[in-house]
């Protein structure tokens, strides 16, 4: 029975973690489609090329794809820094419920800062180790 209850804490406190990543996970969407943007508009910059490879004329002709294409990335990387402000504002919320500061510290500084375990506890003048039992702490108590 023990054992059932310990399994049942461990994959909630794996669902909370999942659910407190969500916000990372948009920075990095975030980067990747800038970096796309950035491609692009940087291949419109040197001669166009065909799919057998070889260069054709300026590539200054028609830009309908090239703007089409910038759009649809401009548009995604738009809709993921909407998507990015909700889960920052649903998950720093959630951390604010929290009664201990330094479990909303914890929990703010790991997943909304993305600092490593040994980051907060420079930060925060503690040992790696109560980072650790503060952090368990924390995840007992988050409501999601």
């Amino acid at each position: 029975m023990v054992k059932i209850e310990e399994n049942n804490v461990k994959n909630e406190n794996e669902q909370k973690k999942a659910y407190l990543r969500g916000y990372r996970k948009h920075g990095k969407r975030i980067k990747r489609i800038e970096s796309e943007i950035e491609e692009i508009r940087s291949m419109k910059m040197y001669p166009s090329m065909n799919n057998d490879g070889m260069p054709h004329g300026s590539g200054q002709g028609d830009l309908s794809g090239y703007a089409a294409e910038l759009r649809e990335k401009e548009d995604k990387l738009y809709y993921e820094g909407v998507e990015q402000v909700k889960a920052y504002n649903d998950i720093s919320g959630r951390i604010r419920e929290l009664e201990d500061e330094d479990e909303r510290d914890v929990l703010f500084y790991r997943y909304i800062k993305g600092l490593e375990w040994w980051e907060i506890a420079r930060s925060m003048d503690y040992s790696e180790s109560w980072i650790y039992e503060l952090h368990g702490r924390a995840l007992r108590k988050l409501k999601i």
